[in-house]
């Protein structure tokens, strides 16, 4: 059963979250900088960081001025930190190839640096008000339930799911952008993954599952993505410490970040890979950038 637009956008109007890059004065690069941050990555924990950073540097060319190493930094614990690097990159381009404009066109986006279909579309839709089908877990939840009746999702299809939220857009393009964003908030807020708030939906009436009584999700199970004793976690010591400081650190100061030699060595070689740690030609570590030529 299709969703109502106009219900969804006027809840969305009154329960929409205040968040600073939702304002009508946040620029284009506000919207990149905050949908690559919020990738796997709680409000909570952006909101702060992204302030920061648009304080400091608020168009692409600031950004790109910077070393790589002082945006590490400033990406402190956001986790991800290849997040950075591509955001950095990406201002590079906006800055050198793009007039320091971010561009509006979903294809051009697509081709700048680390900007993925999910991002390209995000941006064309909350920073430029135009139709574009924007798929995140929480929209593919909500519609997974609301149209078709099943508990969850289940395994993404780039195709399917795009043609689904496009199907659901209005014509209009600032009232898909609009809808685009309401349906991404009923997910986060009300269509949870774990107990849904039924109760407080406003196409609680039109919803499909509650119409089908609900059903159980019956697909394949979604992987559960833990932290503590990962690569992950291991990476992110590493980095700490080398973010604590200004100068290279040897190999023994690192290694006091984690007991298993293996695991710990390995995620220093990732690091390394990545372009997210340099080596010294005396064998100490340090940031991207941060390793001078009498090092």
């Amino acid at each position: 059963m299709p969703i109502d637009a106009e219900t969804l956008i006027d809840w969305f109007d009154v329960r929409g979250r205040d968040l600073p890059w939702r304002h009508a004065d946040c620029t284009p690069w506000g919207v990149l900088v905050s949908e690559i941050m919020l990738q796997q990555t709680p409000v909570a924990r952006v909101q702060p960081v992204w302030q920061d950073w648009m304080a400091r540097w608020p168009v692409p060319s600031a950004l790109a001025s910077a070393g790589q190493g002082e945006v590490l930094r400033a990406w402190g614990k956001l986790g991800y930190p290849r997040r950075a690097l591509r955001l950095h990159e990406a201002a590079t381009a906006i800055a050198t190839e793009h007039g320091d404009a971010v561009p509006s066109d979903v294809d051009t986006l697509l081709a700048l640096p680390g900007i993925g279909a999910y991002t390209a579309r995000a941006v064309a839709a909350f920073a430029y008000g135009k139709r574009a089908p924007v798929v995140d877990t929480n929209v593919r939840r909500v519609v997974a339930r609301a149209v078709h009746g099943a508990g969850d999702a289940g395994p993404a299809s780039n195709t399917r799911d795009m043609a689904d939220v496009d199907a659901l857009l209005p014509v209009a393009e600032a009232r898909a952008a609009r809808f685009s964003a309401a349906l991404m908030e009923l997910g986060a807020l009300v269509c949870t993954a774990r107990a849904p708030r039924c109760a407080d939906c406003p196409i609680y009436d039109r919803c499909a599952w509650q119409r089908a009584g609900r059903p159980a999700y019956t697909g394949p199970a979604k992987a559960v993505q833990k932290f503590a004793g990962t690569d992950r976690q291991v990476r992110g010591l590493l980095l700490d410490v080398l973010r604590g400081t200004e100068e290279p650190v040897q190999k023994g100061r690192l290694d006091m970040v984690w007991p298993d030699a293996g695991q710990r060595d390995r995620c220093l070689d990732s690091l390394l890979v990545d372009g997210l740690v340099e080596q010294t030609a005396d064998d100490r570590f340090a940031l991207p950038g941060e390793v001078s030529a009498n090092d």
